[in-house]
């Protein structure tokens, strides 16, 4: 395959779509100025000769059943739909120092004959870290390198079972004249690693950097091929760790994984409710409430702060919780409750680390800010949830039985109308 000339194309930073023209809005997602000029080359590829299309009627399929192969960690195999996929190709993304090499190493340790290509780092690099978290599979192959393609070639002699690329913005194809890290190579490199995981059957994780606004670098395009994107949430300076599934095609996207890291590396979470109310101190403003992540039930503790505002406009910030969800109960909580809180600031965070966007957390979100402005806390082991209403009503939210069941397992009495509320805590004005 030879490149006779270039061509220019423009390419749209958000959606990865690619254009002929330049304009200034991409056709393709309407976003604005996002259209960048890249110069492709052109491969000419010997003619072959043409592939019959093969049309089968859907009765007369037969499926293959793909077995899982567990990765050794059981909440990765948890955000993963129960193991990996033969064949598939998995994308993990997260921010630098969050720990996604850590967590590939130990999938290394686990996997026998696993193929780690770093273009990070060196061998001896790698080996230090190895023997920091014990790893002692005897079968890992190593190899720095930032040229992939004679990938191919070297898969069909080592036929590994696991083949781990870090980072996809560190390895480049030879036959492109772009850097590594450009958009050309990128694409380019993910469709390469696409075709050597269907055709040899083997799996492949690629590590993806993220933008300073938290999206995973490189053209939309990328996540696009892949059969699934996992993304590292959570402080770099703190020990918590979620791995959140953003796409899967084999399983369910609203699974998460837990995970505290330490020297160790990434140890698995068995009990994340626990985890994430150790330390709780019954204070005025907080709250604790439970939410859903996939089929799991996790109890989290909302905190609120209400001051009085030193300038004319009252201050609403918010971590893990959305701002305008955020500035719309606050609205209600002064129309239906009489309290005025104009003259307040409010600042909110769930602890953790945990970003929460089911609705389930209003009433716990009302409840802390009420409670903060009262100074008055809620009396023994209780949590609330329930969805709030314009008009001040709380409505029911779904999987009631299970958020109950873990509630009851760790002492915790669930309330979820105002009545329940008020027959607890009197003294506290509710809505």
């Amino acid at each position: 395959m030879k490149s006779n000339a270039n061509k220019t194309v423009y390419v749209c930073s958000s959606c990865g779509n690619e254009f002929t023209t330049w304009s200034g809005k991409c056709l393709a997602c309407g976003e604005w100025n996002t259209l960048s000029k890249l110069s492709v080359p052109v491969l000419s590829t010997p003619k072959t000769n043409r592939e019959d299309i093969q049309i089968e009627k859907l009765s007369e399929i037969s499926i293959q059943s793909s077995s899982r192969q567990s990765s050794g960690i059981s909440e990765l195999d948890r955000v993963l739909g129960g193991g990996i996929i033969p064949g598939s190709l998995i994308l993990i993304g997260g921010e630098p120092g969050i720990g996604k090499s850590t967590l590939l190493l130990q999938i290394a340790d686990k996997i026998d004959n696993t193929l780690y290509i770093s273009g990070e780092e060196s061998l001896s690099q790698i080996k230090q870290r190895a023997d920091r978290l014990k790893i002692n599979n005897k079968s890992l192959m190593l190899a720095s390198m930032t040229d992939i393609s004679s990938l191919a070639e070297e898969v069909e002699k080592a036929r590994p079972g696991l083949i781990i690329i870090d980072s996809i913005q560190t390895v480049q194809l030879s036959m492109l004249p772009s850097s590594s890290g450009s958009l050309p190579q990128i694409k380019e490199c993910g469709l390469f690693l696409q075709r050597i995981a269907k055709a040899k059957n083997i799996p492949i994780i690629i590590v993806g950097h993220v933008t300073k606004t938290g999206d995973l670098a490189g053209p939309k395009v990328l996540e696009h091929l892949v059969d699934t994107v996992l993304y590292f949430e959570g402080d770099r300076f703190l020990e918590n760790r979620i791995l959140r599934t953003i796409k899967n095609r084999f399983g369910s996207t609203n699974e998460v994984g837990i995970f505290t890291l330490n020297e160790n590396g990434m140890i698995p979470v068995d009990n994340p409710s626990k985890l994430l109310l150790t330390g709780m101190v019954v204070n005025p403003g907080n709250v604790v409430t439970i939410i859903m992540e996939g089929k799991r039930p996790l109890l989290i503790e909302i905190q609120a702060l209400t001051v009085k505002t030193s300038f004319g406009y009252p201050k609403r910030t918010s971590s893990g919780f959305d701002l305008n969800r955020l500035n719309l109960l606050a609205g209600v909580i002064t129309k239906q409750t009489g309290l005025d809180l104009s003259a307040f600031d409010i600042y909110l965070n769930v602890a953790g680390g945990l970003r929460v966007s089911e609705p389930a957390a209003d009433l716990a979100v009302c409840g802390a800010i009420i409670s903060s402005l009262k100074n008055k806390s809620f009396l023994g082991k209780t949590c609330l949830i329930g969805e709030v209403g314009l008009s001040g009503e709380v409505r029911t939210v779904g999987r009631t039985k299970e958020r109950e069941k873990e509630a009851e397992r760790l002492g915790y009495q669930v309330l979820s109308s105002i009545k329940q509320i008020r027959d607890l805590n009197r003294e506290l004005t509710s809505l």
